[in-house]
């Protein structure tokens, strides 16, 4: 189950302060040159430059990472890349979309015969309908197609368990829904997916394979994946029951050196994990003013930690875009990149290998990001695939399921859609349970808002279930649990404390619960503990209160632990169902739903 898309580590993960200047470089480039015969071996002919032409092979490395089931183009700014101009303004380009991205890695490819496709994990989970309502076969199938060689897995690819991680692997009908389309088995993935620090905690060891080499003509290199350690933090507890997730560096590390032992010295991280760049620019130079100064994150520790038989690190998570060089271990720069998400962008990077030695001449790498554009042809495969899954999903997502007089939008610390949200599960927690007093929601579950437009045929105000579905696609169920007073304010205090202190994750809440959140303080005392009310009356330390959330915070999902360990817990029915319900029980064509005031949290600053 999601968090916010930028988890914050505990303990050793140290942030770095983000660099003022902002660069306008679209390639990012280790600062040496190859050495003289290396240069020869790229331009000169005959004789000894040929023999030095043959010690260097240029390989092409594209990437990208965190598609989430995005087929089709993704609409909003989560279709949208920012790019600065030579004059230092910014515009927005419309990108992503498996059509175009198909297209744009194909043409890539060409005139490269060594040439690699990897990814950096989340290629599924919280999908849109097209891909999430088939349990994402659709996402692999065009994978496949787009000839991925070999991903990282990331948080999401556990969202339905590591039983269902392993039958996209290897393929099989869904044990529950069966087969889409009859009489054709699902193939499963063409492509390994690397799981290095992932275990299974009776055996100990790792539940997919942790590494993978690629080899043409005596050029080998080799990859390890590995997600976020802090996966059980921002997956659901059953999506990652019976795991335990390693820290990256040591398992990094740990395969680095298996690899080397086998004679593979060329070693690419294919990390789940990420950073945050000082612009939100594709194209911004992570480098300037000096090598990594420009992010900051959680991926700078592990870069500046994970052995130096490390080549490169493909990253990803955070959903931001980079392209930077930072320090290994022994003071060398050290490619790590990252192409947004949604694919948006794909990373071209070029890895010199050198025959001598085996390994990467590390001085040579250069690497740049690019706009999936959609100014190119579609991929007429991909247009296929979509119209294929699209004529299957059609009867479910096209049904109407409520009404709004407006967006109702995501933004801000407390959201419309968030109050909605949990107004809808507070409703559905009374029919469970009519001592139900309020409800919680996480905002990093709230996948996308609700646009009044019509985004088909449906008409204007019409909400659809494929846009419920792109709200909430985790299929989470709504759980009760009491807890005291004490928690309650505790719980509160978690947003912006604890595990929450770097990077608060605001709980959006149900009618009738209201606070002050003075961010002039500190810590927990951000939360004014005697401004806390509930249908006006002060929380009462000692009551009992009864409160719904999905089942990701039951769990203790994003830090609140609190909740965790609330007691007479009842599992309810699928959150999105929770929406839809009160979305068609609340609203009309001619009384539709106006977006809520978003006013029950007074935020002092």
């Amino acid at each position: 189950m999601p968090a916010s898309t930028q988890p914050q580590r505990e303990g050793r993960r140290a942030r770095r302060l983000l660099a003022a200047a902002a660069g306008l470089a679209t390639v990012g480039a280790l600062t040496a040159a190859l050495p003289a015969a290396a240069g020869e071996s790229h331009h000169g002919k005959g004789g000894k430059h040929q023999d030095e032409r043959s010690r260097y092979q240029d390989v092409q490395l594209l990437s990208f990472n965190d598609l989430h089931g995005n087929l089709e183009p993704p609409s909003g700014s989560s279709g949208r890349v920012t790019e600065t101009q030579a004059d230092g303004t910014t515009k927005t380009v419309d990108a992503g979309g498996v059509e175009y991205l198909a297209t744009h890695l194909r043409q890539a490819r060409k005139g490269n015969a060594y040439s690699i496709t990897a990814a950096g994990g989340d290629m599924v989970g919280a999908s849109p309908l097209i891909s999430g309502l088939f349990h994402d076969e659709p996402t692999i199938e065009a994978l496949n197609k787009l000839d991925l060689d070999v991903t990282s897995v990331g948080n999401h690819e556990f969202d339905e368990g590591a039983k269902e991680l392993a039958r996209l692997q290897k393929g099989g009908c869904h044990p529950t829904d069966g087969c889409y389309v009859e009489g054709k088995k699902f193939q499963g993935a063409d492509f390994p997916y690397l799981a290095a620090n992932v275990l299974d905690e009776k055996s100990g060891k790792p539940v997919l394979a942790p590494y993978w080499v690629w080899k043409k003509n005596g050029v080998k290199v080799g990859f390890i994946g590995v997600t976020l350690e802090n996966t059980p933090g921002v997956v659901s507890a059953e999506g990652v029951k019976g795991l335990k997730f390693k820290d990256e560096v040591e398992t990094i590390d740990k395969y680095a050196k298996v690899l080397q032992k086998q004679g593979v010295k060329s070693i690419v991280a294919l990390i789940h994990e990420g950073g945050a760049p000082a612009s939100s620019s594709y194209n911004y130079d992570c480098d300037a003013p000096g090598a990594g100064d420009g992010i900051s994150g959680p991926i700078v520790d592990i870069a500046e930690n994970v052995s130096p038989m490390v080549d490169a690190l493909v990253t990803g998570h955070t959903h931001n875009a980079y392209v930077c060089t930072i320090d290994d271990p022994a003071g060398k720069p050290r490619m790590v990149t990252s192409a947004a998400s949604f694919g948006r962008l794909y990373t071209d990077t070029t890895l010199t290998y050198d025959r001598r030695t085996g390994d990467i001449a590390r001085t040579a790498v250069k690497s740049a990001n690019h706009v999936v554009t959609r100014d190119v042809p579609k991929a007429p495969d991909m247009t296929s695939l979509i119209g294929k899954w699209n004529a299957l999903a059609a009867p479910i997502g096209n049904r109407a399921v409520g009404h709004i007089s407006g967006d109702i939008g995501t933004a801000g610390t407390e959201s419309p859609l968030g109050d909605l949200i949990a107004d809808a599960q507070l409703a559905y927690g009374k029919e469970l349970d009519p001592e139900t007093d309020l409800a919680f929601m996480n905002p990093g579950g709230i996948r996308t808002g609700l646009t009044y437009a019509a985004s088909g045929s449906e008409g204007d105000g019409v909400v659809t279930y494929a846009e419920g579905f792109a709200v909430q696609p985790f299929a989470n169920t709504v759980n009760l649990k009491d807890i005291t007073g004490e928690q309650l304010i505790k719980v509160l205090q978690e947003q912006i404390s604890g595990a929450n202190a770097a990077s608060p994750k605001v709980l959006q809440i149900s009618s009738g619960l209201t606070y002050t959140l003075d961010l002039t303080k500190s810590g927990a005392e951000r939360v004014v503990a005697d401004s806390v009310r509930l249908n006006g009356a002060a929380i009462d330390p000692s009551a009992t209160y009864r409160v719904a959330m999905n089942s990701f915070l039951a769990g203790g999902g994003d830090g609140f632990t609190t909740l965790g360990q609330g007691t007479n817990e009842l599992v309810g029915e699928d959150d999105l169902a929770a929406l839809t319900d009160y979305l068609t029980a609340n609203s009309s064509a001619a009384d539709p739903i106006e977006p809520p005031a978003a006013d029950r949290i007074t935020v002092v600053r």
